[in-house]
C-alpha cells in the first residue's frame, strides 16, 4: 500500500487541477456599476453581440439622420411644418432612450428595458406608416427607400429583441442566489427603476409637445420646457437614487415632487381638451392629450411597484447588488 500510495496522492492532484465540466463556473464574475450589475461583454454570445452592435449602428444612422432633419427644419432650408419639427425632436428623444434601453436589457438580462425598446421601436414604426400614407404620391416616392428601410430594419428589432425576452433569465438567481424572496425583490426594484426612466421619457415628450402644440404660447414655452425638463431630471434621479440607495426619506421627496407633475398633467389634459371644443381638431392637441394620460398610467404603476419595493428594504439585496464596489 505505501508503494501505491503516491501514485494515489498524485492522481488526485491532477484530479483536483483539471475539475469536471460540471463543476466549473458557467458565469463570470457579475459587474457592479451604480445602476446594477452587468456581465461582462466577454460573457455574452457571439449572435448576441452582433445583434448588438447591429442594433446600436442602426440607432446612431438614424439619430444623424433626425438630427439632419431638425437642423434643416430649424433653417427653413427643408419643406416642413410645425408638426414635423414635434416629431423629429420626439424622435430624437425615443432614439436616445433606445440606446440605453438596448444596452441595459441585453447586459442586465432586463426584460423591462427590453419590453420598453421594442415599445419604443413600433411607436417610431407606427409614426413612419402614418406619416407615409397621408403623403400624396410624388413625396412618397421620395420617402419611399426610407420608409422601406425603417420598417425593415424596425421588424428585425422587434423579432431579435422578442427572442431575447422570452430566453431564460439568469440574473435574478444570479444576484439573488436560490431565495425566491430576494428574486422578486431583484424583479421588482428593476421595475420601479426601469419605470423611473420609462417616466423621464414620457416627461420630456411631453414638455415637447405643450410647447408647440398652442403657437399663442409661444412667449411661455421656453420657460415651461426649461422648468420641466430640469424638474423631471431633479425628479428621476431622485427616483434612481431612493431605488439603488434603498432610502425611506428619498422615496417620501420622490414622492411628493410627483404631486406637482401629476396636477400638472391633469391642468394640461384639461387646458387642451377645452381649446380642443373650441377649435377644430388638431393632431397635435390629440398627442397631448394621450401623452398626459400616459404619464398619468406610468405614475400609477410607478408608485405601485415602488409601494411593493419599499417594504423589502434592508433585506440584502443592496449587499448583494453592490457587492465589490467601492
Amino acid at each position: 500500500m505505501d508503494e501505491i500510495s503516491p501514485l494515489l496522492d498524485s492522481q488526485s492532484q491532477d484530479g483536483a487541477n483539471l475539475l469536471s465540466p460540471n463543476l466549473r463556473p458557467r458565469h463570470q464574475e457579475l459587474i457592479p456599476t451604480p445602476c446594477g450589475p452587468i456581465k461582462s461583454w466577454s460573457e455574452l454570445s457571439c449572435p448576441l453581440k452582433s445583434y448588438f452592435c447591429l442594433t446600436v449602428s442602426s440607432l446612431l444612422v438614424l439619430l444623424g439622420l433626425t438630427v439632419s432633419s431638425i437642423y434643416k427644419q430649424h433653417m427653413g432650408t427643408a419643406v416642413s411644418d410645425e408638426d414635423n419639427l414635434t416629431v423629429s425632436l420626439i424622435q430624437l428623444i425615443g432614439i436616445l432612450f433606445c440606446m440605453y434601453y438596448i444596452s441595459r436589457g441585453v447586459l442586465q438580462d432586463n426584460r423591462q428595458e427590453l419590453v420598453k425598446f421594442v415599445l419604443s421601436v413600433l411607436v417610431v414604426m407606427v409614426r413612419s406608416l402614418v406619416n407615409f400614407c397621408v403623403l400624396d404620391s410624388e413625396d412618397k416616392k421620395k420617402l419611399l427607400v426610407r420608409f422601406v428601410c425603417i420598417l425593415s430594419v424596425g421588424l428585425v428589432h422587434v423579432f431579435c429583441t422578442t427572442l431575447l425576452i422570452r430566453r431564460p433569465n439568469m440574473m435574478a438567481f444570479r444576484v439573488g442566489g436560490a431565495l425566491e424572496s430576494l428574486q422578486e425583490q431583484y424583479f421588482v426594484l428593476n421595475l420601479c427603476f426601469s419605470m423611473v426612466t420609462f417616466d423621464l421619457q414620457a416627461q420630456l415628450c411631453l414638455c415637447v409637445l405643450i410647447t408647440t402644440w398652442d403657437s399663442t404660447m409661444s412667449t411661455w414655452n421656453g420657460v415651461i420646457l426649461g422648468v420641466g425638463v430640469a424638474w423631471a431630471c431633479l425628479t428621476t434621479a431622485v427616483g434612481a437614487a431612493a431605488v439603488l440607495k434603498e432610502s425611506k426619506v428619498l422615496v417620501w421627496i420622490f414622492m411628493t415632487q410627483n404631486l406637482p407633475q401629476v396636477a400638472f398633467f391633469v391642468f394640461v389634459i384639461y387646458t387642451v381638451v377645452v381649446k380642443w371644443e373650441e377649435d377644430s381638431s388638431d393632431t397635435l392637441e390629440a398627442a397631448a392629450i394621450t401623452g398626459g394620460v400616459i404619464s398619468l398610467l406610468i405614475k400609477i404603476v410607478l408608485v405601485w411597484s415602488l409601494v411593493r419595493l419599499v417594504r423589502s428594504f434592508g433585506q440584502g439585496l443592496r449587499e448583494r447588488m453592490f457587492a465589490g464596489s467601492k
